[in-house]
């Protein structure tokens, strides 16, 4: 994004790059313009060491794992490398800010006791390493050279070592070092002192996948292996389709076929190894030993990839909606306000209920031969929603419980962690809410956080403080981080556009009116801060979504009600980021029915919209309707769904096709629709 949102306070990118580079320990004379000491680009390194022409390297092998191609490096330290002097082009000087993007699969087997070096930065007279990465047993090791000798930093428990791709971003600056794995969640480690701004790299080598000597040689494949100075580079790889290839520049003989020979009866130039599989009519099943697989799906003309859980579209005609059929009646225990979709491998697709009735509680749903099985039943009590989240490998539910155990008394929501030996979600932490009707989760900076939407207190007080909590990593809990005041909330969104974080309340009810102010919130120096007020009535959900780089926000306004008279069929509105105003503007307008729900979903290249229309003033059987976006005339109705108090709208995709999913509040029976597309 171009534009910054909030104005002078926060530095823009041309300025904060400008700022980083200066740092970097270049300097020069007044009359000498200034110049970094390498390009700003990113650089490919292996790129560097690999012919563009296709012509073979020695030692170096060319393989295809798992729908990816890397090499293998069994020799040849010497080939494989280059002086430093080609990238440091204007000086002699490492920058003292920078990233190391690399993408590599080690097997599974790889269990080694001592380092392999992904790449090292060697001076050649002293044979020493003045920076490099290596990996040993499951850890990731960042190593340079600074006036107090070698350095190592070590980041624990990285798991590589599994037969997948993976791809690392390893970002210094100053203090800190933070590794992010496959775009998760950074892991940050603070070092005893800064990474040196004046590291000489005169009469230095770069090595890829050694240091020079045969032991320590990198077992893997790489694939990518990228220098970013002056800056972190995760924003550029991350978010990511596919995250363990997450990609900032890989050499182009590692992203197209073998390169081939000038006759047809001659070998690709490279040495080339292949693991592949490909399989066509029905879909064939999708685990670990059929991942890296692919399978032509002749029905719909596409070509799919297993990543080990689920078939990947590669090459496929777009899909178009054609219609909306009913495909599964689900019978819930009890009356049901929400739904949550959830995936979490190697189990599979899940869903959550969540129940009205504190006697029978909320239940947890597997999908299984293409329908939800009931699989865990769990104690709520007037369950007003769910939240899946993980922060790192632990996976959490975390559940809005707007009751109380025994009817009275204080109100607590609860977190449920998933037990890998006893195979289902627990009790772990307990937080007191008041009438809680949603939770958001959300990392910012490798922060976890939590939100939770207070309705009212008991004594009917609808203007009361909601909390936002944040993960404590030493005590393993969720502790009060933030408070903000709200009225009757009703729920949040976050949602990040470029390098802000927003968090939006949908307020409800003040204790006299529904027409009031939600609010929007942007991340300030390590906290929410008001952004935007919108006038709204009774709203009950917030929807972010982009379509072609343009940032929506649509509000579900549920009732309208002042002076003891009541209107629900009302305009619910979308609104539309303007970057130059800096400010959400009113974008269309659509007439709901005590909306309470809208969930944004895409089929092929087309987006849409649904509504949860519960309730007209007369009854609650009503239709929700699919509207599709049409460029300038906005979202136009394409389908009605019949549906009976209708609270919420999910929308999932497996291999057998694309589905919704709502929850009834009126009835025991919430049902999955099937979208038929041509």
């Amino acid at each position: 994004m171009g534009h910054p949102l909030m104005g002078p306070p926060l530095m823009g990118p041309l300025l904060l790059t400008w700022a980083l580079l200066l740092h970097s320990g270049v300097t020069h004379g007044n009359d000498t313009p200034w110049r970094p000491c390498t390009d700003l680009l990113p650089l490919d390194l292996l790129r560097r060491v690999l012919p563009g022409d296709g012509g073979a390297v020695e030692g170096v092998r060319m393989v295809q794992m798992r729908g990816a191609r890397g090499i293998r490096i069994s020799g040849g330290q010497r080939s494989l490398s280059f002086p430093a002097s080609q990238i440091f082009i204007n000086c002699h000087r490492f920058p003292s800010e920078f990233s190391i993007v690399t993408t590599l699969n080690l097997p599974s087997a790889n269990q080694q006791r001592d380092s392999e070096y992904v790449f090292t930065l060697l001076d050649e007279k002293k044979d020493r390493v003045l920076l490099g990465v290596s990996v040993a047993r499951g850890d990731v090791h960042f190593l340079f050279w600074s006036g107090r000798g070698r350095r190592r930093v070590p980041f624990r428990g990285v798991a590589l070592a599994d037969g997948r791709w993976h791809t690392l971003v390893l970002a210094v600056s100053g203090h800190f070092a933070t590794l992010t794995l496959d775009c998760g969640m950074p892991l940050e480690l603070m070092l005893d002192g800064p990474f040196p701004s004046d590291l000489n790299t005169r009469g230095s080598r770069l090595f890829v996948g050694s240091r020079r000597r045969y032991k320590g040689l990198f077992s893997g494949l790489l694939r990518q292996l990228v220098l970013l100075p002056g800056s972190d580079a995760t924003p550029r790889v991350c978010p990511s389709s596919v995250p363990s290839l997450a990609a900032l520049s890989v050499p182009p003989s590692l992203l197209q076929l073998p390169p081939q020979g000038s006759s047809a009866n001659q070998l690709p130039l490279y040495p080339y190894e292949a693991e592949v599989r490909v399989t066509e009519g029905l879909a064939p099943p999708c685990g670990d030993l059929e991942q890296g697989q692919l399978w032509v799906n002749t029905q719909q003309r596409g070509l799919y990839l297993c990543d080990g859980l689920l078939w990947l579209p590669m090459l496929q005609e777009h899909a178009r909606l054609d219609y909306v059929e009913d495909h599964q009646h689900l019978h819930t225990r009890s009356k049901t306000f929400d739904t949550e979709v959830f995936l979490m491998p190697p189990l599979g697709l899940f869903l959550a209920t969540a129940g009205r009735d504190s006697h029978t509680g909320s239940a947890l749903y597997r999908w299984e031969e293409g329908e939800f099985r009931l699989f865990q039943n769990i104690s709520t009590y007037e369950a007003q929603a769910w939240k899946y989240f993980t922060i790192g490998k632990r996976c959490f539910l975390v559940v809005a419980n707007a009751g109380s155990e025994e009817g009275v008394g204080e109100e607590y929501s609860v977190i449920y962690k998933w037990s890998s030996s006893k195979q289902k979600f627990l009790r772990y932490q307990s937080l007191q809410t008041h009438t809680a009707q949603d939770w958001e989760a959300f990392s910012i900076q490798g922060e976890a956080f939590l939100a939770v939407a207070n309705h009212r207190r008991a004594d009917n007080n609808h203007n009361i403080e909601s909390v936002i909590y944040k993960w404590n990593a030493g005590t393993r809990l969720f502790e009060v981080n933030q408070t903000l005041q709200t009225s009757g909330a009703y729920d949040w969104e976050f949602f990040s556009v470029g390098h802000y974080h927003f968090l939006a309340v949908a307020n409800t009810f003040d204790g006299d009116t529904t027409h009031i102010n939600s609010t929007l919130y942007v991340w300030v120096a390590g906290r929410f801060q008001l952004f935007q007020h919108i006038t709204t009535f009774g709203a009950t959900d917030w929807e972010m979504f982009e379509i072609g780089g343009r940032v929506f926000l649509a509000v579900a306004n549920g009732e309208l009600h002042t002076s003891g008279s009541s209107e629900y069929s009302i305009n619910s509105t979308i609104y539309e980021l303007n970057m130059e105003l800096q400010r959400f503007i009113r974008f269309q307008d659509i007439l709901t029915h005590t909306a309470v729900d809208w969930e944004f979903f895409t089929v092929g290249t087309q987006s849409f919209l649904v509504v949860a229309n519960s309730y007209n003033g007369t009854s609650y059987t009503l239709k929700s309707v699919i509207y599709r976006w049409q460029g300038s005339e906005g979202f136009v109705a394409a389908h009605e769904l019949l549906t009976v108090g209708c609270r919420d709208w999910e929308f999932f995709h497996t291999s057998e096709g694309s589905f919704l999913v709502y929850a009834s509040a009126t009835s025991t029976l919430s049902k999955v629709f099937r979208l038929k597309t041509y």
